[in-house]
């Protein structure tokens, strides 16, 4: 059997009800759950391990994202009638916050679900996205790009 990609994602959280703080104080690790909507948990039950998801602080104040996150348990829980989690862990926090109008007037974006299905807690992400975003935040705390650019400045010019 073939290797599935990785998928990306974005995850919402108004930073009242838990923000990044509460995400790292937690051990880095929770239960994502709380969520209503019939499109956002189909996109929850999508997720595998290992898949990497944008940590979105909602609301009036804070539309930025803030860091990333890894899903290390895959969707269980729905027969509650609560319905189901994923648990996500803390991978790292952006090195600059990426906020939502700085997203929104960038051309790399367009199309981006985050502005298409803006009521979602969950959405899609593409690779292009991804990758756009993290290089608008300078990338994250554990994504090895310390490593990367160091090497890079070893070879000389490019």
């Amino acid at each position: 059997m073939g290797k599935e990609e990785r998928k990306y994602w974005l995850l919402k959280t108004e930073p009242g009800e838990w923000s990044w703080d509460d995400q790292a104080a937690n051990g880095g690790v929770t239960e994502w759950d709380g969520v209503k909507n019939k499109q956002a948990q189909k996109y929850l039950k999508s997720m595998k391990l290992t898949d990497l998801c944008f940590f979105y602080h909602s609301g009036a104040k804070s539309r930025r994202v803030i860091g990333v996150v890894t899903v290390v348990k895959e969707w269980y829980g729905d027969g509650d009638g609560n319905g189901g989690a994923v648990d996500v862990k803390a991978v790292g926090e952006m090195r600059r916050q990426v906020d939502l109008k700085e997203m929104k007037g960038d051309s790399g974006l367009k199309g981006f679900a985050l502005f298409r299905q803006p009521r979602l807690s969950v959405v899609p992400v593409s690779e292009d996205v991804w990758e756009r975003v993290c290089d608008l935040g300078g990338g994250y705390e554990g994504d090895g790009k310390d490593d990367r650019i160091q090497d890079h400045d070893e070879g000389g010019e490019d």
